[in-house]
């Protein structure tokens, strides 16, 4: 938002990069690997992104770098009628050669299971972990409205699935107007996790339903330690676009200066 200047606003004291902006470097990367080559009867109006995972290596993060991503393949599932797949990417400052993030995106594709591969993915810590919300209030909620142009906007961050802005394209993928990136409302949710309790070190969310751009998020957060459980809802709809959701907090004892 124009008011969140620290973010948006190289002009003011705070000025700073917020954590999740460490998911856009690999949109500009080539993976080493096609979908075609990977799983069967490949549709790109059949994927959805269904997790994140987002490590921060540096803080603070630089205002300032030339970055440079390095995309991998990591796992790819079958579910019988999905595959699965998830690709990981390492982000460095090219002058310094520092990692500054690591990424772990998890698609299923509809209709691209069925190849005989591995039933079940491997547990690798942090990044396959699901968080479940206690059975309690939340310590904080945010609540945020998006605008009918968020996706239009987001877009521009390099993100350019047309799912996103093609009404038509949409419709084949089973949507009957183009839908919120999963990235931009992640970021969203993830803005009120540092807002609230500071910064964390990473953050793992599952996609779980869809927003469209002009509907209201509402973020729900429960502080467990080092780790802030959260989810969102749609506030229209009150169904959850994020669930299965955690972040680890830098310092579990601090609080946003944000």
């Amino acid at each position: 938002k124009r008011t969140d200047l620290p973010f948006v606003y190289e002009g003011d004291d705070n000025f700073q990069v917020i954590p999740t902006f460490g998911v856009i470097p690999p949109f500009n990367a080539t993976p080493p690997f096609s979908f075609d080559e990977i799983v069967p009867n490949f549709s790109p109006n059949m994927l959805l992104h269904g997790e994140q995972f987002l490590e921060i290596k540096t803080f603070p993060i630089p205002t300032e770098a030339t970055l440079v991503a390095y995309p991998k393949l990591v796992e790819v599932v079958d579910k019988g009628n999905a595959g699965v797949v998830t690709y990981g990417s390492t982000t460095k400052d090219k002058n310094t050669g520092k990692e500054l993030f690591y990424n772990e995106s998890t698609v299923f594709i509809r209709g691209s299971g069925g190849f005989g591969g591995p039933k079940k993915g491997t547990d690798r810590g942090a990044a396959t972990r699901i968080y479940k919300a206690p059975e309690r209030k939340p310590d904080a909620v945010v609540e945020e409205k998006t605008s009918e142009d968020q996706a239009a906007i987001y877009r521009l961050s390099g993100d350019r699935n047309p799912l996103h802005i093609d009404p038509e394209f949409s419709k084949v993928g089973g949507f009957k107007t183009p839908i919120l990136h999963g990235l931009c409302f992640f970021g969203i949710a993830g803005k009120a996790v540092l807002q609230t309790f500071g910064e964390f070190k990473n953050v793992k969310v599952r996609f779980a339903g869809v927003v469209l751009p002009g509907q209201t998020l509402v973020t729900e957060m429960w502080k467990e330690g080092n780790i802030v459980v959260f989810q969102t809802k749609v506030k229209e709809t009150g169904k959850l676009c994020i669930s299965g959701a955690g972040a680890e907090l830098r310092n579990a004892a601090s609080k946003s200066k944000l």
